[in-house]
């Protein structure tokens, strides 16, 4: 009996408290010698801090202004996302987003970038908004992984080839 109550009481727990994560992943790509990065975050969350930021009525997913969305995601995302390469700070240039199911897949680039052997990132991505947001951040090179997991208020890593 007490299984059973625990497997019908589960999916009540699961619906009452949500779980906050973002993916950020960061690969450098040799043969256009640029730094991709792509950020999945759940579209309702992008879409709730992006409206108590500009104070507008907002639908990322129909929005009104495709433009202005576009502006207000690259503005949040590069107050939110650091990239420093071997020390330096790079120059991540917004390309768009795609919706994906729940998701926001936001792009980034940044040109003229040569392997490195170190990156340090800061992301706190949705951290304003959520006590219990978790960010894990994936580095590629040379198709070698490395995945990293930030836990709310930790925002920063650096990870070495």
């Amino acid at each position: 009996m007490g299984l059973i109550l625990y497997k019908w009481l589960l999916p009540a727990f699961f619906a009452f408290h949500p779980f906050y994560v973002s993916v950020t992943e960061i690969e450098h790509i040799k043969a256009k010698n640029e730094i991709q990065v792509s950020c999945r975050i759940f579209a309702d969350d992008l879409e709730n801090v992006l409206k108590k930021e500009s104070k507008l009525p907002l639908d990322i997913i129909h929005p009104a202004n495709k433009a202005r969305m576009d502006s207000l995601i690259a503005g949040y995302i590069n107050r939110h996302l650091v990239v420093n390469v071997d020390g330096k700070l790079i120059k991540l240039t917004y390309l768009g987003y795609k919706i994906e199911e729940e998701a926001a897949w936001c792009f980034l680039v940044a040109q003229n970038a040569t392997p490195f052997k170190q990156v340090k990132v800061k992301d706190d991505i949705l951290y304003g908004e959520h006590p219990n947001q978790i960010n894990m951040i994936h580095v590629i090179r040379d198709g070698v992984r490395k995945s990293n997991k930030l836990d709310n208020p930790k925002a920063t890593v650096s990870v070495s080839f």
